[in-house]
Formats: C-alpha cells, sequence, structure tokens
C-alpha cells in the first residue's frame, strides 16, 4: 500500500530526528517521522513507584534483550564484551539517559592532525559551536560558565547542586591540584518551557516523571508538531527504496497492524542511531546496491565505536546523598588531552555519579562479597547504605573497521526484519587508558576519605553510545555522508545521528548528535535551490 508523497521523511523520532524535524518545520514542507515505538506516558515511569529499582530492570530496562517491548528488535552482541544500550520510543534512549550533557572539545574534530591517529572531521567545533549553543536553549541545559577545560559557552540555568556526594569528591580533586567543574546537564534547575525544575527524586535512568529532564519527546517534539510535523508512532521501516537513478523513494514500513506500507518521499533522513541506521541500510539491497544502500565505499556498519567505561567508587565512612538528586554532579577533564607519557593516546571524562538505591546498594554489596548472608548482613549493608559514591571514566574510542555492525543471518524482529549483530573488542590503547583511569580514580578517591574502593571494567551494559558506523568525510571512497550529512551515494538521503562520528572523544556523545543535526537541518535550508547538486 502506498501513500501520497511527502517533502522530507525521518526515520527516527529521537534526540537527533526530534531535532531535524523540529529546524526544518520552519520551512513549511510537509515533513512526516515515522517513529518504531510509541509516545511513554510519564506517569508509567519505574520512578514513580517505590519498586522503581526493580522496575529499571524490567520493561523500562537498558537492554532491548532484556527489555523485550514490543517496539523492540533484538541484537546479537554475543561477539562484544559491552552490550548496546538503547530505548525505541519517541524521544529515543533520551528517555532513560542521565542527562549527562557535555560538548566535544576543538581537539576532538582534529585529532588526526593533533595525535596522527583515526582521522579529522571534515567540520570543526566552531562550525558547530552556534548549534550547540540553539541546543543549549531548545534542551535546557544547567550548568557554570567559566570551565577552563572549555571555550566560553553560555549559561542557560544554574548547576545542579553539588550534594555531598559532589563536594566529598571535589574536595579529593583539590587536595590532587587536578581539574574538576560543575557538570553541564540537561536538566532544568528552574521551571523551563513548560517543564517543571529538578525535585531530586533522583531516578534519572528510569525516565523523569517531573519532566525535569529533557528527554526529546517532552522538549523538540511538542514545537515540532506545533509547527506542523506529522509524527507517527509504531512503524517500523524495513527498508529504504532507490529508483535506477541512485535517488531514494521512500520507504517500507509495517505499521502498527503490521500491515506492510509505502511511504513516498523527495527527501529521506534517518535518525536511528549507530546500530539501527546501519541495519536500515544493510536492509536495503536492491541491484544497484547489492551491499546495501549508500555502501559503496563498503564501510556501513563499520568503525562502530562504543565509549569503553570504567566503573570505580568508593565506600565513605560518612553518609552522603545516597542516590538522591541527578546521577552525575560533577565531571574533570583532567586526563582529557594526549599525553604520551601515560603510554596511550588521547583521553578520558571522569564522570563524578551519586550513589544507588536500596537494591542497587543491596547487590553492590553482595557481588563484591561486602554484605554476607547470616547474623551480620544487615550490619554490614548498613555500611554501605548512602555510603557509596565515586566515578566512570568515559573513554575515547577509536574507529576501528573491525568493529562492525552487520546482519544476523537468523534473528529477526517480530516483522522478519533481520536484525544486527555487534562484533566488537576493546584495543590495546583503549586498555590502557581504562587502567590509567581506575589508578588515577582511586587516588581521587582515597584523597576524598573513601575506605574502600571497588570497581568494574569495562562495564558490561554500558554501550550507551553508538557512533561511527556511517561516517561523514569528502572522500566517498571512506566515508559515508559528506560534510553535511547527505549521503555520496544517494544525493536526497540525510543522516544525522550518532553513525556520521568520525571519532568519539572523550565525552558523551547526545549533545553533539543534535547540534550536528541542527547543523544539517540548516545546511538543507541554506541550499533549497541545488539540494541534490
Amino acid at each position: 500500500m502506498s501513500e501520497d508523497i511527502v517533502d522530507v521523511l525521518i526515520v527516527g523520532a529521537g534526540a537527533s530526528g526530534a531535532a531535524v524535524a523540529w529546524s526544518l518545520a520552519d520551512t513549511k514542507m510537509r515533513i512526516v517521522c515515522l517513529e518504531q515505538g510509541g509516545w511513554t506516558n510519564p506517569s508509567d515511569y519505574p520512578s514513580t513507584g517505590v519498586d522503581w529499582e526493580n522496575r529499571h530492570w524490567g520493561s523500562f530496562g537498558i537492554d532491548p534483550n532484556q527489555r523485550g517491548r514490543e517496539t523492540d528488535y533484538p541484537i546479537n552482541g554475543s561477539n562484544s564484551p559491552i552490550a548496546v544500550a538503547n530505548f525505541n520510543a519517541v524521544g529515543g534512549s533520551t528517555i532513560l539517559y542521565a542527562g549527562h550533557f557535555p560538548r566535544f572539545h576543538p581537539s576532538d574534530f582534529r585529532v588526526k592532525s593533533l595525535d596522527g591517529v583515526a582521522d579529522d572531521w571534515p567540520i570543526d567545533y566552531e562550525i558547530l559551536e552556534p548549534y550547540y549553543d540553539e541546543n543549549d536553549r531548545m534542551m535546557g541545559v544547567s550548568g557554570l560558565e567559566g570551565d577552563p577545560a572549555y571555550p566560553p559557552k553560555p549559561q542557560i540555568m544554574p548547576p545542579l547542586p553539588l550534594g555531598k556526594s559532589g563536594q566529598t569528591l571535589a574536595k579529593g580533586f583539590n587536595s590532587l591540584g587536578w581539574h574538576w567543574w560543575p557538570s553541564d546537564t540537561a536538566i532544568a534547575t528552574e521551571d523551563y518551557d513548560g517543564r517543571g525544575k529538578c525535585i531530586n527524586l533522583g531516578g534519572c535512568y528510569t525516565g523523569c516523571a517531573q519532566g525535569a529532564k529533557a528527554s526529546s519527546d517532552i522538549t523538540y517534539w511538542p514545537h515540532a508538531i506545533r509547527a506542523g510535523v506529522e509524527l507517527r508512532t509504531h512503524c517500523r521501516v524495513r527498508e529504504v527504496t532507490v529508483d535506477d537513478n541512485d535517488f531514494a523513494t521512500g520507504v517500507t514500513y509495517f505499521d502498527e497492524n503490521g500491515v506492510e506500507r509505502h511511504q513516498r518521499a523527495e527527501v529521506v533522513i534517518l535518525a536511528c542511531n549507530g546500530v539501527g541506521t546501519p541495519r536500515l541500510l544493510l536492509n536495503s539491497t536492491s541491484p544497484r546496491f547489492p551491499n546495501g544502500l549508500a555502501n559503496r565505499s563498503g564501510l556501513v556498519g563499520k568503525n562502530l565505536m562504543f565509549h569503553p567505561y570504567a566503573l570505580i567508587v568508593g565506600v565513605f565512612p560518612d553518609e552522603l546523598d545516597g542516590y538522591k538528586g541527578p546521577g552525575v554532579c560533577i565531571w574533570s577533564q583532567e586526563f582529557y588531552e594526549t599525553d604520551e607519557s601515560r603510554g596511550y593516546l588521547r583521553g578520558f571524562t571522569f564522570e563524578c555519579t551519586r550513589g544507588r538505591g536500596v537494591v542497587g546498594t543491596a547487590l553492590t554489596g553482595l557481588g563484591y562479597g561486602h554484605i554476607p548472608w547470616g547474623s551480620g548482613h544487615h550490619a554490614a549493608y548498613r555500611k554501605l547504605h548512602n555510603r557509596i559514591a565515586g566515578m566512570s571514566a568515559i573513554c575515547e574510542d577509536f574507529p576501528e573497521e573491525h568493529n562492525t555492525v552487520t546482519l544476523d543471518p537468523d534473528l529477526k524482529d517480530s516483522n522478519g526484519i533481520p536484525c544486527p549483530k555487534i562484533d566488537y573488542t576493546v584495543s590495546e590503547n583503549s586498555e590502557k587508558m581504562l587502567q590509567f583511569a581506575i589508578e588515577r580514580a582511586t587516588e581521587v578517591l582515597k584523597a576524598s576519605g573513601a575506605t574502600d574502593i571497588l570497581t568494574e571494567c569495562p562495564i558490561a551494559h554500558g554501550g550507551w553510545h553508538l557512533m561511527g558506523t556511517a561516517r561523514m568525510g569528502t572522500d566517498p571512497e571512506r566515508s559515508v555522508v559528506n560534510e553535511w550529512g547527505r549521503c555520496h551515494d544517494v544525493k536526497n538521503m540525510f543522516v544525522v545521528d550518532g553513525s556520521t562520528f568520525v571519532t568519539s572523544a572523550g565525552v558523551n556523545p547526545t549533545r553533539t548528535i543534535q547540534a550536528l543535526a541542527l547543523y544539517v537541518a540548516d545546511s538543507m535550508k541554506k541550499r533549497l535551490t541545488n539540494l541534490f547538486d
């Protein structure tokens, strides 16, 4: 069943799909977005109930294989030490992220020039800077001006309170003379754009029922829909169709009733994340593109980057915040830039976190052997309750072609569409960086007063950041999209999600993903008369 042609068809309603839809809406073109998930009701979030920790590992868990919602697709991650974490819904994974919201550094766009590894981006920080600013206003970012690790950037709202955990860890950094700063966070500290301010519920990872956390379903989408964008939910796209002139003609998808449909479009934009986009492209085969759409370079699905994480926490003698308050309170970028004397290239960010809830504390204590069964069980638990704080080290991941997203020959979703298979290994450079980070974090925690140190490396369910599998570049032989997101091989198809990343940096990618989406949309608007030339 074919439907009337639309001007712009967006696939995916997460962080980037929402941003590009909102930006293009002022052209008054007919814009339709297809999202395989649905709207989430904040009253259904785990954080609305006392059993929120238990429910976080159920229908609102981060692992689609464990979550098993009807809107999910399974992922074969058996050949990767890091499992993919995502969420399929309007707002995508911003529903379950912590709201930690750093920008890339200027150096992150020039890794090849500065350090002789990976590749340089075809754009730089200065090009993205106005789009960072625009995105900050739309999402509502809290932070403190003056961070010496960055170029100047405006403050939209005051920073989140440091709390006992942040203050305790900051003293440790101060004693060592190392950088720290209140983190930039997409969580409102004041009432903002119709959203209430943060009230320190502490359930950021399980969906913010207060609406303080800036998930794109409550930031960009209301504005985009009011501007005329049509958003269709429970629509799972199987393939992008093309004509004999290598132009996309639309997409074939299954609607909420499982009926196969074809939506025609003048322009197709993919915003399905760094696993979903290569999956869709590889499933879109034709005589013109037998190895997958836009894949004449052979790079679709290659150069997958995750960000290997190390978790390092300490047990403190005095009570701290526990889980109360947003997860990330301060960051340190003392070890962000390359120093070859450390034995590796590039660097990482310490994201300093508060503690865990009641169940999380118990599981941590049992897992590390700190809580025995028997008569000493409760006394041992009390020594951990509200006394854990620490940090995760988010390490830059280099693009390597052997880290891939391919199609599994057997695994299929509920509509019979082949599902992705992940092949990924942690590089030697990352291994050295992770070990260095654990050693430095241990120093900070001891300087902060921690009496015991617990570590996990890499975090097994830490595949939150999906990047690099349809990379940006000016050379069609070495990239999938050009410097403003248009596919080299299909000139009316664009990609705006993390798959376009050339390098991963040592920070969370969402703020940069959205800035890139706004930049691509603006580039399209400036070229409307010759968009396909």
